[in-house]
């Protein structure tokens, strides 16, 4: 008997008949709970990867790959920079001044990271110069003391280009009234926005204005270094820091542990609705359990005229076959469509019901983003291909062995 025997009939047992109506509701059943499983699993892998991709251009392009801190603050920084530069790996470096302190204006006062940056040299460090909403890096002239605020800290501020706000610097100035804290008016020269929690707490001065701000006139605490590859940075960072006699810091001490949360939470989700497709993908057996039963003369006729064990295997593999495929295709296609456009309905979603799901000041991105990768759904079309496949084996070897006599025995 020809192969393509047990392929017709299997598929053609995958169509409801009269006085079968519930095994064939089952069988919907089942396809409708394989097809949601797949298209859950792959938007939400869609979504982590959007959320690790976010981490990768975003926030890690804002933030140094790795910072080479000198034991003082120092001025020969330039030849710092020439010789991070000829490193393996390295793509630029540039100087580098970190500080902190308050900013005020108008009574409101916000904690704030600032960054003194050579501006000439950000946008080979940096996505910063992409991300300028107001103003330009241009604008940050030494003795100027202009500062670039992220989106967020300027609306929280309420100022925009042009406008004065003051930086209390945590370090107390002995005068003739008593100790009072360090003050700077500068002026609000740029807005960057990366829509990440960084536009709330961020803000840029020229390295130089920095540098007098600390009390280090013309001396920078270090060299920021870009690499090509992110992830070689930790390794590729200690050596220079070694070559260099400076002490390194690279993205993993600041940032790692965010992209580490976001890779366990990819896995361990994967895991559970994994388990959600395994479901599904086992309800074909009983499916294909109360077919068997339903079509025992049906494979006693088929046995009688023919046909061996192996084919009536084959048969019943092919129906659950043809059952996973059709919930497999169908999410697949149903998750591809949601995962391609998930920032476009949650948009959709929150200017409908007048609502805002993700708030840059509360979480590190304002959007849900998401990136598909054909390496998540290829593993996961063939994993559920593969349970499904499992899944009817079962049945169908219990159909295999179906033995005529009996069965007409009992009809009898």
């Amino acid at each position: 008997m020809q192969i393509s025997l047990p392929i017709a009939i299997g598929a053609r047992y995958t169509r409801s008949k009269k006085g079968e109506s519930f095994v064939s509701f089952i069988s919907t059943v089942s396809t409708v709970g394989l097809a949601l499983g797949v298209a859950v699993l792959i938007v939400v892998l869609s979504v982590m990867n959007g959320f690790d991709r976010e981490l990768r251009t975003r926030i890690l392009g804002m933030v140094p790959h790795g910072v080479l801190y000198a034991s003082q603050p120092t001025s020969e920084w330039p030849a710092l920079v020439a010789q991070a530069r000829q490193a393996q790996g390295v793509v630029a470096a540039a100087p580098w001044i970190e500080g902190q302190g308050m900013l005020t204006q108008s009574g409101a006062a916000k904690p704030l990271l600032y960054y003194g940056i050579d501006p000439a040299l950000e946008s080979e460090v940096s996505i910063l110069p992409d991300h300028m909403v107001q103003g330009s890096l241009d604008a940050l002239n030494a003795g100027d003391y202009g500062i670039v605020l992220g989106a967020i800290m300027a609306r929280q501020m309420g100022v925009t280009l042009g406008d004065p706000v003051t930086l209390l610097i945590p370090e107390a100035s002995l005068t003739i009234a008593g100790v009072r804290p360090r003050l700077k008016r500068l002026t609000v020269v740029g807005v960057f926005e990366v829509g990440a929690e960084l536009d709330a707490n961020l803000a840029y001065v020229h390295w130089q204005d920095a540098a007098i701000l600390k009390r280090q006139k013309g001396k920078a605490d270090g060299v920021r270094v870009r690499f090509e590859n992110l992830f070689d940075a930790p390794s590729q960072l200690q050596l220079l820091a070694r070559q260099t006699d400076t002490r390194g810091r690279d993205w993993t001490r600041t940032h790692g542990n965010l992209f580490e949360a976001i890779a366990l939470e990819k896995t361990l989700i994967g895991l559970l609705l994994a388990m959600i497709v395994a479901v599904a993908a086992f309800n074909i057996v009983a499916t294909l359990v109360m077919t068997v039963n339903a079509k025992r003369a049906d494979i006693a006729v088929l046995r009688v005229m023919g046909m061996g064990p192996g084919e009536v295997l084959l048969t019943f593999v092919v129906q659950g076959v043809f059952i996973g495929l059709i919930g497999i295709v169908s999410g697949t296609v149903l998750g591809l469509a949601v995962a391609f456009n998930v920032p476009a309905i949650l948009a959709f979603i929150e200017s409908t019901f007048g609502f805002t799901l993700f708030r840059a000041d509360a979480y590190f991105i304002s959007y849900l983003p998401s990136d598909p990768q054909w390496s998540d759904i290829t593993t996961i079309v063939g994993g559920s291909f593969l349970l499904c496949l499992l899944s009817t084996l079962y049945p169908a070897w219990r159909a295999s062995r179906t033995e005529p006599a009996e069965v007409i025995a009992g009809g009898h």
